[in-house]
């Protein structure tokens, strides 16, 4: 029967130990991000009321990641994302029952994360287009003004953009490329639009980085800047708008700005299979996964109803 009672392992151990014994076998790159997201719930557990500051294990609950969730939510993440952090803690709640005998039931089943919307998805409305980029500006800040640039000018993934290594820019004062692609350890050189490049030079030799990090977002707590680090950026850039500009973009994501991207160069007349390439939308057989694309830049009814009047007789 499982224990109430606190491990003797620290969480630090406890997680050690679920990385030999649960994710041997996983790609280094998703044992990473599972350490990274059951570390954040349990961190985010052990400040609740009740739990003086440790994580205790029969404190994960149903109601617990529910929560969790749904505070994720509100803090921006994506569905992608939550869903994410619900398969990394199921793998730690089978952890807890199956090694530790700590928890009676994975208190992960039945929860829903929230699922990828299989709709169109978001494409901005040029107020909220002219909003974010005017916020931007106004910043007068180089770093924001480069991380907008890579989801907004170049569709990037909040993951291409914390990975992103030195190593793979390549800048010039009138010209600039990048390797990007953690996600799924699929790599694609880029070429950059000037509303891009420019912005990325400025930060790269505005002395704000830490000279010595391989990755190009430095943060003042880490060599790296985090996908979580991101999207918090994110949500202070948006905090600096005006109470009418906030009404306009409270709900806009860091992922919206690539859907946003891939409607803009549908619109412009991109092919989808180089709309594929540029979203890194490849299948495990190299091809453009034009599903996924279509997916990206699929007319909404608007758009249709609008075209209706261009019908001759």
């Amino acid at each position: 029967m499982p224990s109430n009672d606190l491990p003797d392992l620290a969480l630090a151990e406890f997680l050690t130990e679920f990385e030999t014994t649960f994710l041997t076998g996983k790609a280094s790159g998703t044992i990473e991000v599972y350490l990274r997201l059951v570390k954040q719930f349990t961190n985010w557990l052990s400040i609740r009321v009740g739990n003086d500051d440790a994580f205790q294990p029969h404190q994960f609950t149903k109601t617990a990641l529910q929560t969790y969730l749904v505070y994720l939510e509100k803090q921006g993440y994506s569905p992608a994302h939550r869903t994410l952090v619900k398969s990394a803690t199921s793998s730690f709640a089978h952890f807890l029952i199956e090694e530790k005998n700590l928890l009676f039931r994975n208190p992960t089943r039945g929860v829903e994360a929230g699922s990828q919307p299989l709709l169109v998805p978001r494409e901005l409305s040029e107020d909220q287009r002219f909003i974010l980029l005017n916020v931007v500006e106004r910043t007068n800040d180089e770093r924001s003004q480069a991380l907008f640039a890579l989801g907004y000018w170049a569709g990037c993934r909040v993951s291409d953009v914390s990975w992103l290594l030195m190593e793979n820019v390549h800048l010039t004062s009138k010209a600039g490329w990048i390797n990007i692609g953690y996600k799924g350890g699929k790599s694609r050189e880029l070429d950059l639009l000037n509303q891009a490049r420019k912005p990325l030079w400025q930060y790269q030799h505005s002395g704000q980085r830490e000279a010595d990090s391989p990755y190009f977002f430095t943060s003042q707590r880490s060599p790296r800047l985090s996908e979580a680090g991101i999207h918090h950026w994110f949500r202070q850039l948006k905090a600096q708008s005006n109470k009418s500009e906030w009404e306009q973009i409270e709900s806009v994501s860091f992922h919206d700005l690539r859907h946003d991207w891939a409607h803009r160069a549908r619109n412009a007349g991109w092919k989808l299979e180089e709309i594929a390439y540029y979203l890194g939308h490849i299948t495990a057989k190299g091809q453009p996964a034009i599903a996924t694309t279509a997916r990206y830049t699929q007319a909404s009814r608007e758009q249709v109803r609008a075209k209706l009047k261009l019908l001759g007789p």
